[in-house]
């Protein structure tokens, strides 16, 4: 009899075969389940505690997947879908990771019967391949006689992605400041020359975009209320160096024999500080900001020669001042001259609740923009910033790509009724494939009809009538319990999420339904007990 061959190593789980397959479909079934009520504009919202005791409430999917430590290897691939529609899109997180989800569920009985995983995927790539053409062929790209008309439409496309949001109810106002803030930008559109403050207090109406780049105003010391708050086309000086008398470390030594030569070092450390001073002042620089603190000395010697100050701005701040600006962030005090200051038209130092805020407008490198959102508490307006985000992306991606189709599942319903048709035309077990893919589509009208509490079986009978009838555009209307042509209801969706969406659930399937085998290494340090040592840490 021969000798077991041992490859792995012991305590390592091997799982493998279509027990496995299917163990994996309903850990992703699992993830779905605790997505699937936060989809639409009656979606619920999720309390999340991390472990650090941190509570967080959205209804985002890519901010729900990324705060819950999922640790099955197989749902993290529904976890990094989400977070690239995010990333590449900002808005569809919910549905992306839904549509994964039922494309598994539904093709999970044809793997029970027997039917080969490869076949299964093959149908998947077919019906993506159907449904992106579909797609490409119901676009409608706008056209505009004017500005205004363009700015309404993206206003719409904003509100559409903020109708399931839960601010839903100013999203009037919040989609005017995402379209505003975007059309500020230059033609690459970059995200980092938005910044985004908060302040809490005062109501969601308060919240206001400032044309230009503003922060919250830093740490300060004494003198720094003597310094003027307002100038025309100052000059700004980026530094990162410490312009303060330091304490020396605390293993220093300087040994000296009388009290001359302390006074010496006193007066070197004092001479060193005043030639960096110095430096700045005849480089002709008004505001002088610093990653690193500017002291009290430093500040009084500003205040004297009427400029501003500050010290220990955050890093981002700082670079998207230079990117706006203009100039250098430079580490010496020499060679400062006007090719390394920024400049901008004006600043000012302005009031904002209860915060002050340093306003840089009218920076001649680059436009950027500042949105400070005001609400009543922390987590109120974390869910404001993260919603704000979504309609800000899709904006971005609007005005790069502007073709849009009819939102409210009225496009999963047709892409339904297309691959639905296409299974009739075809033979064999791919048949049984793209019925239950066309199937899963309809998941996003059923679920936005759950989670508004109306009889999904009945609005979703009447919206297969619909689009047999050749009403593509016809999906759930929230608000009436009822099947609306949503392209006239003015709920648009850019084309880009939904092509996106749709392969990024395919390929996650796919992924999904081509492992056939799962090794899971045992912890480190876990396999083996440690021996006592001899004491003190030492080997026996």
């Amino acid at each position: 009899m021969r000798p077991p061959i041992l490859l792995l190593k012991e305590g390592t789980e091997d799982s493998q075969g279509k027990s496995q397959l299917l163990s994996n479909i309903t850990a992703c079934q699992a993830v779905v389940e605790a997505v699937r009520t936060t989809l639409g504009p009656r979606g619920m919202d999720k309390l999340i505690v991390d472990s650090r005791g941190t509570a967080t409430i959205s209804n985002d999917g890519a901010t729900i997947m990324k705060i819950s430590d999922i640790i099955h290897p197989a749902a993290k691939t529904l976890v990094d879908i989400a977070k690239s529609q995010d990333a590449e899109v900002g808005d569809g997180t919910t549905s992306v990771v839904l549509l994964a989800g039922e494309f598994l569920k539904q093709v999970k009985p044809y793997v029970e019967e027997g039917v080969h995983p490869r076949i299964i995927i093959k149908a998947l790539r077919k019906a993506l391949k159907i449904a992106q053409d579909r797609i490409d062929q119901i676009a409608f790209k706008m056209k505009f006689n004017n500005d205004e008309e363009y700015r309404t439409f993206l206003q719409k496309c904003a509100a559409t992605a903020l109708n399931s949001k839960l601010i839903h109810q100013e999203k009037e106002f919040f989609s005017k400041i995402a379209v505003d803030a975007v059309l500020l930008l230059d033609e690459l559109l970059p995200l980092n020359m938005i910044g985004i403050k908060k302040v809490q207090g005062g109501g969601l109406q308060d919240s206001q975009l400032i044309t230009g780049v503003s922060f919250k105003k830093t740490f300060s010391y004494a003198g720094f209320e003597m310094q003027p708050k307002h100038y025309k086309s100052p000059k700004i000086a980026l530094l990162n160096i410490e312009l303060e008398l330091k304490a020396e470390r605390s293993n220093a030594e300087v040994r000296v024999n009388t009290v001359e030569e302390f006074q010496k070092v006193v007066d070197t450390e004092w001479n060193i500080l005043y030639e960096k001073l110095e430096h700045i002042y005849k480089s002709g620089a008004q505001v002088v900001l610093s990653k690193l603190p500017i002291g009290d000395v430093a500040t009084q010697y500003f205040a004297d020669r009427d400029m501003f100050c500050a010290g220990r701005v955050v890093d981002e701040d700082l670079k998207r001042t230079m990117k706006a600006c203009g100039g250098v962030i430079v580490a010496t005090t020499y060679d400062l001259n006007d090719s390394v200051l920024g400049k901008c038209e004006s600043f000012e130092e302005k009031q904002i609740g209860g915060d002050r805020f340093n306003v840089f407008s009218g920076c001649p490198n680059a436009k950027a923009c500042t949105i400070i959102l005001r609400g009543g508490g922390e987590h109120l307006l974390d869910e404001t910033e993260r919603s704000l985000h979504d309609a800000i992306m899709i904006v971005r991606r609007t005005v790069k790509n502007d073709s849009i189709v009819a939102g409210g599942g009225a496009i999963e319903m047709e892409l339904s009724k297309v691959l639905r048709d296409y299974s009739r035309s075809i033979a064999g077990k791919e048949q049984l494939i793209v019925a239950a893919i066309a199937k899963s589509l309809e998941i996003i009208p059923r679920q936005l009809c759950d989670n508004a509490g109306f009889d999904a079986t009945n609005i979703l009978n009447k919206l297969r009538q619909k689009h047999a009838q050749g009403g593509e555009a016809f999906g759930v209307d929230i608000n009436r319990e009822h099947v609306v042509d949503n392209f006239e209801n003015c709920v648009w969706e850019p084309v880009i999420i939904k092509k996106n969406a749709l392969a990024a659930a395919i390929e996650a399937a796919c992924l999904i339904l081509s492992v056939d085998q799962t090794i899971k290494n045992p912890k480190s340090g876990g396999g083996e007990e440690q021996q006592p040592g001899r004491g003190r840490g030492r080997p026996m």
